[in-house]
């Protein structure tokens, strides 16, 4: 045997692109959208009141994710590796900014929104298994043994965390079982309204009427929180750039084309909920999507919207979970993490370690029910990180002003200079209005601090 095939033969197995434009889009689409759409209605129409700033606020949030997504298609293109955000983090600016957003990511963040979600697909669940607890689609009314609920939440982590192992084509192909169904499931929903229902009384009206002034900007930083909550997710396709096709094409792509179609689908909800429920309604139910299900199907609509909430919050937990994991990987193959989690499957080229441990630790968060709690923390840290790598772009623009650009983003300067000014808004207004979880969060955002200097010093003695 030649040197260099002995060489080849001993090489550790490494990440392969496996997936195609579809799945990528699918990624994007299926994270984004997860219970959102069924449950923040209620909050924005109870704040808004008039139909107009209802569909403005989601267009207004839509928009803006967009930019967002604009700005990191460009930077994706130019760094097509495993890890998106974080990798972005280490070359735009340093290690340390790298692992301070890879260590929120891990400990509460991305892995806190795994366990919110798989408890919300338990929770509806439930509907359909009396042994769970008795449930009723009132979020308010619900009673549930927390034992039943945890341990059916922690089955659907370690299921999409099994189908994953198995291979990012498997995982992916999932993922596009799961998006197509879930779309479907909300297209349903808008035809059945727009098809077979009546007009309600005063059909979107009041348009533009309530607020006025300083009033509405106040109301329009209260519904936000709500409305980016629904639209997080659009840049996790990103940390699977290391395994797409062409990736330098196909992430801009993804990214851009899968925001987008998000937007129209909640806009059309939107739209679809208040034309056969007066706005006042809409502002007094837990639930618009039963409800609005409920007028031509009766009790059978409950059953309906509890599948469609089930499917799309276990696609968003598979979106995640097979997403996220190779923010850890990309850290670890850094030598600032675990050096196991950097490890690939010799057969089906996974990181199969990096899977399991985050199964796990999202598992721990879901028995300790703290994940809803500290998830809040940390979400203004993470409208941070998006300035932040949004705000890379400049850097970039100057420190590498001759590295190929597949994509340029549209709008430039203006479209990421707006998503960072409204962002930093949002972390100060986030921080004004709720100083002590903003205080808690940064805590444990810069608990990472020990953290990244244990990794960095033992990377350093690995080295000599």
């Amino acid at each position: 045997m030649s040197e260099d095939r002995l060489q080849k033969s001993e090489s550790p197995p490494e990440l392969e692109r496996r997936l195609g434009l579809s799945t990528a889009i699918a990624v994007v689409v299926g994270t984004i959208i997860g219970s959102g759409i069924f449950l923040v209605p209620q909050k924005i129409a109870l704040t808004l009141g008039d139909a107009g700033w209802i569909i403005a606020a989601w267009i207004f949030g839509g928009l803006l994710s967009l930019a967002g997504a604009l700005t990191s298609a460009e930077i994706a293109g130019m760094i097509p590796a495993a890890g998106g955000q974080y990798v972005y983090f280490r070359e735009i600016y340093n290690d340390f900014a790298a692992f301070l957003y890879g260590w929120t990511t891990f400990i509460v963040y991305q892995t806190g929104s795994i366990a919110a979600i798989a408890v919300a697909f338990a929770k509806y669940l439930g509907f359909f298994f009396p042994l769970l607890g008795s449930w009723s689609l009132n979020i308010q009314t619900f009673s549930l043994p927390e034992i039943g609920i945890k341990l059916a939440a922690i089955g659907a982590i370690m299921f999409v965390t099994t189908v994953n192992y198995f291979g990012v084509q498997f995982g992916g192909l999932a993922q596009q079982l799961f998006t197509y169904l879930k779309v479907l499931a909300i297209a349903g929903i808008i035809l059945t309204c727009f098809v077979f229902g009546t007009p309600a009384v005063r059909l979107y009206t009041p348009f533009f009427a309530s607020f006025h002034g300083t009033s509405l900007l106040s109301a329009f930083g209260v519904v936000l929180v709500s409305v980016l909550w629904a639209y997080d997710g659009w840049n996790s396709v990103t940390y699977l750039a290391g395994e797409v096709e062409n990736a330098q094409r196909n992430i801009p792509i993804a990214l851009i084309s899968g925001t987008i179609a998000v937007i129209a689908i909640y806009v059309l909800a939107n739209l679809a909920y208040m034309y056969v429920l007066p706005v006042s309604q809409i502002a007094q139910s837990s639930l618009v999507a039963s409800d609005a299900i409920s007028i031509f199907f009766g009790k059978n609509g409950a059953a309906i919207i509890a599948v469609a909430v089930m499917i799309s919050s276990l696609g968003t937990v598979n979106a995640t979970t097979m997403t996220t994991a190779r923010v850890y990987f990309a850290m670890a193959k850094d030598r600032l993490f675990f050096p196991q989690i950097s490890r690939v499957h010799p057969k089906f080229r996974t990181p199969h370690v990096s899977l399991l441990v985050q199964g796990i630790w999202a598992s721990i968060l879901t028995l300790t029910g703290s994940y809803e709690q500290l998830f809040t923390y940390v979400i203004f840290a993470s409208w941070l990180f998006y300035a932040l790598g949004t705000f890379g772009i400049f850097i970039l623009r100057r420190k590498r002003p001759d590295a190929p650009r597949p994509y340029k983003t549209i709008g430039y300067p203006f479209v990421p200079l707006i998503f960072v000014i409204v962002s930093l808004w949002f972390v100060y207004n986030t921080a004004v209005t709720d100083p002590r979880d903003s205080l808690i969060g940064l805590g444990l955002v810069l608990l990472g601090i020990p953290a990244y200097f244990y990794w960095k010093r033992r990377r350093v003695r690995i080295a000599s």
